[in-house]
């Protein structure tokens, strides 16, 4: 009786050491790998068959969704806040430099967090449900896996002026791009690696007809575009061409996540300014030079960077809440 009485409480001790284990990770603010382990332990098959089904519709589903994430983090952190819609247009997705985040993106959240809710009601976050989709959507067009941290809950707001000068923009410099990523605690690695992000999806006419009719008053198109390449893109975008007008940001495999992003900078094919400067700057050559000989060099930091996204002003614990429609505050 007395060994019976011995293991009982062993037991208990273990079960006591787990339980604090578990809320001292939550309630510090940490991420972890398994946080729904027990109240939704199928999240991930869940999200990634919600976001494969999305996929077999149109492809957009993957730079839509992988751009969705980065626009979300950067503004108050990875909360789930670029989803809300606002009745007044006055909401982060509602600013103008989130008005050309593709709708399938946004789709997507939305039929996973629905497919979530259908079997684990009010337990995962749509900030969640958002990191698990972007990478489930990298693996999709062939990049690596990776493990995704989780415990991140949704935010309580979503205002438009709270977007402006928090994401870079396509004529930002070296120095530019590296203080707004700094931000994010995310150096200047980080920030070449998830640049790479670029090899899928499109841009528009608008965002970089500077560098093809006016770039300087001694020369019309930027010296340092391929002139080939400067030529495909003015036929693609003539003056006075509907802006709208979608243009590959990889001209070689846009369908597909490699480093061809970066052989496409040493070969002066990089789509905007802010691709351009980071094979042109000597600081950040030589990582350009590195990601476009090892595609496997690339993939390592590439899934790094996304790993210290995802934790990039979360809200955990009693922060914030979890929203059964994510676009619904």
């Amino acid at each position: 009786m007395l060994v019976s009485g011995k293991l009982k409480k062993m037991e208990t001790w273990k079960c006591f050491l787990l339980m604090t284990m578990m809320m001292i990770g939550r309630g510090e603010g940490q991420l972890v790998e398994n946080f729904y382990s027990f109240s939704c332990p199928n999240v991930e098959a869940i999200v990634k068959l919600a976001v494969s089904a999305k996929f077999s519709q149109t492809f957009t589903t993957i730079p839509g969704t992988l751009r969705l994430f980065f626009h979300d983090c950067f503004v108050t952190g990875c909360d789930a806040s670029v989803m809300i819609s606002s009745p007044n247009g006055d909401a982060e997705k509602d600013a103008d430099d989130n008005v050309s985040l593709a709708g399938d993106g946004f789709d997507t959240i939305v039929k996973a967090k629905q497919a979530v809710e259908a079997q684990c009601p009010q337990v995962v976050s749509c900030a969640d449900i958002m990191a698990l989709a972007a990478r489930d959507v990298v693996v999709l067009a062939g990049g690596p896996s990776f493990p995704v941290e989780l415990g991140r809950r949704d935010s309580l707001t979503s205002q438009a002026s709270t977007v402006a000068k928090n994401l870079p923009d396509p004529d930002s410099t070296l120095s530019q791009l590296n203080t707004i990523f700094a931000k994010n605690n995310l150096t200047q690695i980080d920030m070449i690696a998830l640049s790479g992000a670029h090899t899928l999806g499109f841009s528009h006419c608008n965002r970089f007809a500077n560098r093809l009719y006016s770039f300087s008053p001694t020369s019309a198109v930027d010296p340092a575009l391929d002139p080939d390449y400067a030529q495909q893109l003015m036929a693609s975008c003539p003056k006075n061409v509907d802006p709208e007008i979608a243009i590959d940001m990889d001209p070689v495999t846009p369908r597909k996540f490699d480093n061809v992003y970066y052989q496409n900078l040493v070969a002066g094919k990089g789509l905007f300014t802010s691709d351009d400067v980071l094979f042109t700057d000597p600081s950040s050559k030589s990582t350009v030079i590195d990601f476009a000989n090892g595609e496997g060099v690339f993939n390592a930091a590439f899934t790094t960077a996304m790993r210290k996204l995802g934790r990039v002003g979360v809200k955990t614990g009693e922060q914030g809440k979890i929203r059964t429609d994510c676009m619904i505050l």
